[in-house]
């Protein structure tokens, strides 16, 4: 038998753990780790920037329910990909981080993600060896787990507790540092060597009875009771169970963005289109699967009722009490293991919508903002709105393919774009809508609809890992029978953070429909017309000292939001053999 090589036993203690895809940029030393799992059948998707391959293989996580898996070099490659871990892993180790991006896009948002990159020989280390970096030291805070190797008989068991912990608990990134000498080195026999196999889904814990008995007493005494569903249902596979919740107590709910389809937006109950009615008058609020962080402005006055009580349902136990819940309320458990047991507390009770005006109240806000909503949406004027182009656009696709279907993902992002085609884009099940979540990190598009699209539609003749279900669905309500369409609407600043991955996209087949919302800046254009832009730059050009503006209505120059005006965007997929 020839000897092993570090990188065959990488490349083998990853497929043995069922990994079946790995994105990347691949270089010195990992190129080797890349072409081996190649010739075991794992593909590689590889992008044009370390930045969008983390955001993809930390989003893959999410949507498969499995850790991403990510490969790049040494040094800057590490730098450029640690967004996606910040991404996820923001209240691993404190409520106050303010460090770096992407691993923390991994952090931040719970996704499991597993980071492998190269380094320089151990031999070297504090010589300024090639693109040297202590990854360990920079990356422990920010990971679950960081680890390396220190043999090559050790290299099966490091990458096992890096994906089993990023897996495992509150999902989240792990990183494991492979030095040049690991990678290039050879094992003369593979006897001894431990071999890596599927791991079985990770333990969901239940909830103490005393304490559910306490909340469902609680809700039971709610005049204007509400649910809210975060991304954390989605990712748990909790539709079936929040639904039969819901359809049971008749409480109404209120999903965040990317919670949205765990409960179909078209269900009587969701309160969406009268949100600020909800958060004012809620006085006992069930939290399944979402923090009281900024996107719900902490549970806090004037925003919420300064009399609500928020009971916490998390797998993530450092998360429970935090801002305004009651760690009195909050319980440590999986969703789909705790919802059922507190259905069954909850018994035959049901919400008796008249025992207050709280019902009569979403439904009149819900009226007055459908109308309002509507009436931007009929805005006829040129240019047009955000939301009258989007409007059109929701019409033109749902003809095609209804949200009932579940066969379209919408992968959006860009400040206005992205605010306002959530109201607009109804879905109908869990995990199809993509946007720039926790920390609100721009430049995540084109690395989602990659993942998106292998998750779901695989890549060539291999079927994509979120589309292996049973009995037609991915056992939280997705339909899995056909394929799905990836749809990007994304702000034209938005879409400037990662255009070039559309290249990557035509080069692995990928029929994704992107739509970039031109006006012309960041949140808004400076002109509505090129020669009025024109101007404005020519400004700009001449008059350094002057650039921007001095006051309102006194045109200087161009605003630092600016972008070119009228950039031929969709140029870009025709480049690379797109229509």
């Amino acid at each position: 038998m020839a000897p092993l090589t570090g990188a065959q036993i990488v490349a083998r203690s990853l497929r043995g753990l069922g990994v079946t895809v790995i994105f990347g940029i691949v270089g010195i030393p990992v190129v080797e780790i890349a072409e081996e799992a190649i010739n075991l059948g794992v593909k590689f998707i590889g992008f044009r920037n370390e930045q969008a391959a983390g955001y993809a293989a930390s989003v893959y996580g999410y949507l498969t329910g499995r850790p991403g898996v990510c490969l790049v070099v040494g040094g800057p490659g590490i730098l450029h990909a640690v967004p996606g871990v910040w991404f996820i892993v923001f209240h691993l180790r404190s409520k106050n981080f303010s460090d770096s991006a992407q691993m923390g896009n991994s952090s931040v948002n719970a996704f499991p993600f597993l980071l492998l990159a190269g380094s320089s020989e151990t031999y070297l280390v504090s010589k300024g060896a090639f693109q040297e970096l202590d990854a360990i030291s920079f990356l422990t805070p920010h990971t679950k787990l960081a680890l390396r190797p220190t043999s090559l008989n050790g290299v099966p068991q490091t990458i096992e507790n890096a994906y089993r912990t990023a897996w495992y608990g509150r999902p989240g990134p792990s990183f494991i540092d492979l030095p040049a000498d690991i990678i290039q080195g050879t094992l003369s026999s593979s006897v001894d060597l431990p071999i890596t196999s599927p791991l079985s889904a990770p333990p969901k814990p239940s909830a103490d009875e005393p304490t559910l008995f306490k909340v469902a007493q609680l809700l039971k005494t709610a005049r204007s009771p509400l649910i809210v569903i975060g991304k954390g249902a989605a990712y748990a596979r909790a539709s079936d169970s929040i639904t039969s919740l819901i359809s049971h107590t008749q409480i109404p709910f209120l999903p965040t963005p990317m919670g949205k389809g765990v409960v179909p937006d078209s269900h009587p109950l969701n309160t969406a289109s009268a949100r600020s009615t909800a958060l004012k008058e809620a006085d006992i609020v069930l939290l399944l699967g979402a923090r009281l962080n900024w996107i719900l402005h902490f549970g806090s006055p004037p925003k919420w009722n300064p009399r609500a009580e928020f009971i916490q349902i998390d797998i993530d136990s450092n998360t429970l009490g935090s801002n305004a819940a009651d760690p009195a309320l909050a319980i440590h458990g999986d969703l789909t293991t705790v919802v059922p047991q507190l259905q069954s507390h909850l018994s035959t009770w049901r919400y008796n919508p008249d025992s207050s005006p709280y019902t009569s109240h979403l439904l009149a806000a819900k009226e007055r903002n459908l109308a309002a909503a509507a009436k931007k949406a009929s805005d006829s004027f040129l240019p047009l709105t955000h939301s009258a182009a989007l409007s059109a656009i929701e019409r033109a696709l749902h003809a095609l393919s209804p949200p009932d279907e579940g066969r379209i993902v919408y992968v959006s992002e860009g400040a206005n774009t992205m605010d306002i085609s959530r109201s607009i884009f109804p879905v109908s099940h869990p995990r199809l809508r993509l946007d720039a979540g926790t920390h609100a990190t721009m430049g995540v598009g084109m690395g989602y609809a990659i993942a998106a699209h292998i998750a779901y539609n695989g890549l060539g003749s291999q079927p994509g890992e979120a589309s292996v279900g049973v009995g037609g669905v991915d056992g939280g309500g997705s339909p899995t029978k056909h394929r799905k369409k990836i749809v990007c609407l994304e702000g034209d600043s938005a879409f400037g953070f990662s255009a070039m991955e559309v290249e990557t996209m035509a080069r692995y087949g990928m029929d994704v429909l992107i739509f970039v919302i031109n006006n012309g800046g960041v949140y808004h254009g400076d002109a509505d017309h090129a020669s009025e832009w024109e101007a404005l730059r020519q400004s700009t050009l001449s008059s350094p000292s002057v650039h921007g503006r001095k006051g309102a209505g006194e045109s200087k120059g161009l605003r630092s939001t600016s972008l070119s005006f009228g950039t031929r965007y969709e140029e870009l997929a025709g480049m690379v053999g797109g229509l």
